[in-house]
């Protein structure tokens, strides 16, 4: 085509950084209940991981709802 590869556009590079970004999400909520198991507070694995109380309690929530 032009010479460029979809590499080198913005849009890829944009979806790749989104991408990116979501998986360090995805890697954070699933490191909750590890945390919250050890006997961490929500509110230490909150600041921790850079999370609001509420992400850290559904994601509690959604992993008990699950292992049951």
């Amino acid at each position: 085509m032009l010479g460029v590869k979809l590499e080198e556009t913005r849009v890829y590079q944009e979806a790749k950084q989104e991408g990116q970004k979501e998986g360090r999400e995805e890697l954070k909520l699933e490191l909750v209940p590890q945390f919250l198991a050890r006997g961490m507070s929500m509110q230490d694995v909150a600041q921790l991981l850079n999370l609001t109380i509420e992400q850290v309690r559904l994601a509690s929530e959604q992993e008990s709802s699950t292992s049951t």
